[in-house]
C-alpha cells in the first residue's frame, strides 16, 4: 500500500499530463489536466483483483477506508465463466463490440413511459443481467462481457462517489490495471460518479496507472539514494504512449498484451520548481496552442518536423566526424522520430497534450537516445568565433549613438540576433546557403515598426523611469544571438545600476546556448569589455542554468538554484527572447512583475495565424496589474 501510494504522488508530481478526464464525445476523449503544485488531498480507487480505497492527505500520510471484493478479479472469472474466454484483454475486446442493453433490463423496460416522473432517464440499467433470468435464448459472449463491464464499473463508481461525498474529497483517482484506457469502462465510471456526486466530483484517469506500485517499490528501494532530491522528467523516446480508443486505428499497435509496454524516466541532476515570479502558478500553462485540440496546427506542425527530419540527420553526421557508426546511429534515430510522429497522428494524446514543444523535446530524447547530445556543436563553435570578433564594433557602434537611438538599436539588435535559429527552416536554408549572411543583414530581414506586435514606445518610456533592481533574461540561440544580441542589452542594463541574471539552458537543444558555453562567452567578453568584467567580478551580473535542455521553456520546472537567487535578488524584469520560450511557450504567461517577450516569427505559416508574415516581430512588454 506505501508503494502505490509512492507511485501515484510520484507521476502525479513528476509527469506532466499524468491525469486526465474522459470525455466520451470530446475529440479527442481525453482531456488532460496541468500539474497542480498541490496535488493532496485525493481519494485513490485501486481497481486490482478487488477495490481498495484510499484516502492520501500528504506525502506520507494516508489511510485505507475502504473497498470492495467486486473489482477486476471479478470481471475476469465471471467473464471467464460466461464467455470461455481466459485472457483478460480478449474480455475487453469482446465488452467493445457487445451490446448491454440486449442482456441488461432498463429502467424504460420496468416502468415503460412513467420513468419521467421518477426523474430517471429510461436508459438507465435498472437491473445487470436482468433480462437472461426470463429471456428463454442464448445471449452473445460480447453482450455479456460488455453487461459485466458495465455492471463492475458501474458498481466501483458508485462505492468511490460515496467515499469521496463521506470525507469531503473532489478528486478521485483510478489506478490499477484494470482500466487499461478502455473507453467503455472510463465512461462508466465517469458516468456513474457525475451521476451520483451531481457533477461534484470528478473522476480523473492515469495515464500509467498500471506502474504505480512499482514505481513506489523503485523508489522505496533506492530511499538511502533520497529520491525525492531530484526531479524526474517523462523520456519520450523510450516511453509507449497511451493507446488510442478505437481498435481499427492501428491494428498493428493493439496486438500487444497491454496498454502501456514502457515507461522511461529520467533522473535530472538538480529539483525544478516553479519560478517565484508566476502570477499563480496552478494556472500556469506552458504551451500557447492545444495540438491535441487543433487539428489543423496539429497537421501542419508534424508535417513540419517530418520535413526537417532530414536536415537534422544531416547535422547529427556532422557533427561526429571521427565516429565510424555516426550515419548508422543518425539512420536508426530517422526511423524512431517517424515513428513517433505517426503514432501522433493517428494519436495525438499518447503522450498527454500534444505541443510544440513535446515535439521539440521528443526529437531531443530521440537524438540522445542515439548518442547525438549535440548535434550543433560544431556550428556554435564557429558562430562563437565569428560573433566575438564583431563584439567591439558593434559596441562601439552602440557608444556613438545618443540615447533614446541606442535604446531602439538595443532592441532591433536583439531581434536581429534571434534571426540565428537553425531550428526555423526558413534560417537554415538561408545559413546553408549563404555563408556571409551576418548581423547587418538579419536586421535587414526585420519587419519595420509597426511590429506585429509593438509596445516598444511603452518600454522605452519604463526605461525613463527609475532603473530595474534586477532582471533574469532567459537566453537563446548560441553565436550572433547572445553575444551581439543579449550581451549589449545586458550591458546597458548594467550601465543603468540593474543587476542581470543571465539564464541559459542546462543542456544541448538546437543550437540554444548552453549554461558551460555561456561561461566562456562570458569570459572572452569580459576580456574586452570593462563593463561586463566590473559586473562579473562584483556579482553584479550572474550566469545561472535553467535547468532544461529543451528549446522551449517551461517557468514551472525551473533549476531550484536559479529560483533561489531570483528570490533573493529580488528581480523585478523577466526577459524571454526567441520563439520557442516567448511564442510557442509564455507568450500568455502571467509574472507578477514587469515582463518583455520578444521574437522573430520565422515561420511562414505561424506568422500567418498571428496575421503577420515571415520575419515578422513580437516585442510585448507587460506591467502587471495593480
Amino acid at each position: 500500500m506505501t508503494c502505490l501510494i509512492k507511485g501515484c504522488n510520484f507521476v502525479l508530481k513528476n509527469i506532466p499530463h499524468e491525469a486526465f478526464v474522459y470525455q466520451k464525445d470530446s475529440d479527442p476523449e481525453f482531456r488532460f489536466q496541468t500539474n497542480h503544485p498541490n496535488i493532496f488531498p485525493y481519494l485513490l480507487v485501486n481497481i486490482g483483483s478487488g477495490v481498495s480505497i484510499v484516502k492520501v492527505e500528504t506525502e506520507d500520510r494516508f489511510e485505507w477506508v475502504g473497498g470492495s471484493s467486486i473489482g477486476g478479479g471479478t470481471f475476469w472469472g465471471l467473464g471467464a465463466l460466461l464467455t470461455k474466454t481466459k485472457k483478460f484483454d480478449e474480455l475487453l475486446h469482446l465488452a467493445s463490440k457487445g451490446q448491454h442493453t440486449n442482456v441488461d433490463m432498463l429502467v424504460q423496460d420496468i416502468y415503460g413511459g412513467a420513468h419521467q416522473t421518477l426523474g430517471l432517464s429510461g436508459n438507465l440499467i435498472a437491473s445487470s443481467f436482468g433480462k437472461s433470468a426470463t429471456a428463454d435464448r442464448d445471449f452473445s459472449k460480447e453482450d455479456m462481457a460488455k453487461s459485466l463491464l458495465h455492471m463492475i464499473s458501474n458498481d466501483i463508481g458508485q462505492l468511490a462517489c460515496l467515499y469521496a461525498k463521506l470525507h469531503c474529497l473532489d478528486r478521485v483517482y483510478f489506478g490499477g490495471f484494470f482500466i487499461r484506457g478502455h473507453p467503455v469502462t472510463m465512461r462508466t465510471i465517469t458516468y456513474s460518479i457525475n451521476f451520483f456526486s451531481k457533477g461534484e466530483v470528478q473522476a480523473l484517469f492515469l495515464r500509467h496507472e498500471g506502474y504505480l506500485g512499482a514505481i513506489g517499490a523503485f523508489l522505496k528501494g533506492a530511499e538511502q539514494d533520497n529520491p525525492n532530491q531530484y526531479s524526474w522528467g517523462e523520456n519520450y523516446a523510450g516511453s509507449s504512449g497511451l493507446m488510442s480508443s478505437s481498435p481499427e486505428l492501428c491494428p498493428t499497435q493493439r496486438a500487444r498484451s497491454g496498454t502501456f509496454d514502457l515507461l522511461e524516466m529520467d533522473r535530472l541532476e538538480r529539483p525544478l520548481v516553479n519560478l517565484p515570479l508566476l502570477l499563480d502558478p496552478s494556472s500556469y500553462v506552458p504551451d500557447t496552442v492545444d495540438l491535441t485540440d487543433d487539428a489543423l496546427a496539429r497537421k501542419y506542425w508534424l508535417t513540419c518536423f517530418e520535413e526537417a527530419l532530414d536536415g537534422v540527420v544531416k547535422r547529427a553526421v556532422a557533427s561526429q566526424p571521427g565516429s565510424v557508426d555516426a550515419a548508422e546511429r543518425a539512420e536508426k534515430f530517422r526511423q524512431k522520430y517517424w515513428s513517433k510522429l505517426q503514432t501522433l497522428r493517428h494519436q495525438p494524446f499518447a503522450y498527454g497534450t500534444l505541443t510544440v514543444r513535446s515535439l521539440l523535446d521528443t526529437r531531443e530524447h530521440c537524438l540522445n537516445e542515439f548518442n547525438f547530445p549535440d548535434p550543433y556543436s560544431k556550428v556554435k563553435q564557429k558562430e562563437n568565433g565569428v560573433a566575438l570578433k564583431c563584439f567591439p564594433r558593434v559596441i562601439r557602434g552602440l557608444d556613438a549613438l545618443g540615447w533614446e537611438d541606442r535604446q531602439l538599436a538595443l532592441v532591433k539588435g536583439l531581434l536581429a540576433g534571434n534571426v540565428f535559429d537553425w531550428g526555423a527552416k526558413a534560417v537554415s536554408d538561408v545559413l546553408e546557403s549563404d555563408p556571409q549572411f551576418g548581423f547587418e543583414e538579419a536586421k535587414m530581414k526585420l519587419q519595420e515598426r509597426p511590429w506585429l506586435v509593438d509596445s516598444y514606445s511603452k518600454w522605452l518610456q519604463r526605461l525613463k523611469g527609475p532603473p530595474h533592481k534586477c532582471a533574469l533574461i532567459f537566453a537563446d540561440n548560441s553565436g550572433i544571438d547572445v553575444i551581439l544580441g543579449v550581451f549589449p542589452f545586458v550591458r546597458e542594463l548594467l550601465s543603468r545600476g540593474t543587476e542581470v541574471i543571465l539564464a541559459c539552458n542546462s543542456g544541448p537543444a538546437l543550437n540554444d546556448v548552453t549554461y558551460c558555453e555561456s561561461l566562456i562567452v562570458a569570459e572572452r567578453i569580459a576580456a574586452m569589455d570593462p563593463v561586463v568584467h566590473s559586473a562579473l567580478r562584483e556579482e553584479r551580473l550572474l550566469l545561472m542554468q535553467t535547468g532544461s535542455s529543451s528549446p522551449c521553456l517551461d517557468l514551472s520546472r525551473l533549476d531550484k538554484g536559479l529560483a533561489v537567487l531570483v528570490r533573493e535578488r529580488g528581480a523585478d524584469l523577466v526577459v524571454i527572447e526567441g520563439m520557442g520560450r516567448a511564442v510557442h511557450t509564455n507568450y500568455h504567461a502571467a509574472l507578477r512583475c514587469e515582463s518583455l517577450k520578444l521574437a522573430v516569427i520565422k515561420n511562414s505559416w505561424l506568422a500567418e495565424r498571428l496575421g503577420g508574415r515571415l520575419f515578422s516581430v513580437i516585442f510585448k512588454y507587460e506591467v502587471p496589474a495593480e
